[in-house]
């Protein structure tokens, strides 16, 4: 099983050919690329990761993304980018337009995971959303970056500034798992916020893997 912050590096690669297809992901992607790729058996698709942690610094995805479509462009037929542009303001698109590789569409993985036209049309502006990689890794992405582990009154202050203008959390749920459905539930209660559980599966990721 591979990790929920799991990063492969060159030498965790598998064998490639000429032909093959590397899907250089994020790391918080990991599980449901294995999935997908299991799941049709898309042997002919390799996968490898960058560090999931970039979820909070997007800064640090243009430049990370450069050096790995350099450093494996001469070892595969294809590359594509498996990030939305993932708060780059463009510049992943613009990246991935220089380079010649194709990335996937959207603007973060929650919309992907909708389906990008039904995302856009909810035009949920007050919602605060996990997947299944952040509800397993709440803590390590939101409460402790964010400072809500310190002291509880700190803790409140800091909650009430980052959440204060969010009205729910929406659960996008890629498998059907209740002890990530109770969790998510209880990371909603800790925030201060309504609960909504939202089955979308795979989404659009399923597809434009698929068009590949």
């Amino acid at each position: 099983m591979i990790p929920d912050d799991v990063t492969l590096t060159e030498d965790g690669l598998a064998p490639s050919d000429k032909g093959q297809i590397l899907l250089l992901a994020c790391g918080a992607l990991a599980r449901e690329i294995i999935a997908v790729k299991d799941a049709n058996g898309w042997d002919h698709m390799t996968l490898a990761c960058l560090p999931a942690i970039y979820h909070n610094t997007p800064d640090k995805i243009v430049p990370a993304v450069r050096e790995a479509v350099a450093k494996h462009r001469d070892a595969y037929a294809q590359i594509f980018v498996v990030y939305a542009d993932c708060g780059t303001g463009g510049q992943l698109q613009a990246a991935c337009a220089e380079l010649g590789v194709q990335m996937i569409e959207g603007p973060h993985c929650y919309s992907f995971f909708e389906g990008n036209a039904a995302f856009e049309a909810k035009g949920e502006l007050t919602a605060f959303y996990l997947t299944d990689f952040l509800v397993r890794q709440f803590d390590a992405f939101v409460t402790k970056p964010l400072g809500l582990d310190r002291d509880p009154k700190q803790a409140a202050i800091l909650r009430d500034m980052y959440f204060g203008h969010y009205t729910k959390l929406v659960y996008q749920a890629q498998t059907d798992d209740p002890a990530l459905q109770a969790k998510a539930k209880t990371c909603a209660e800790k925030l201060g916020l309504d609960y909504e559980y939202r089955f979308t599966g795979y989404g659009d990721l399923a597809t434009s893997l698929a068009r590949l």
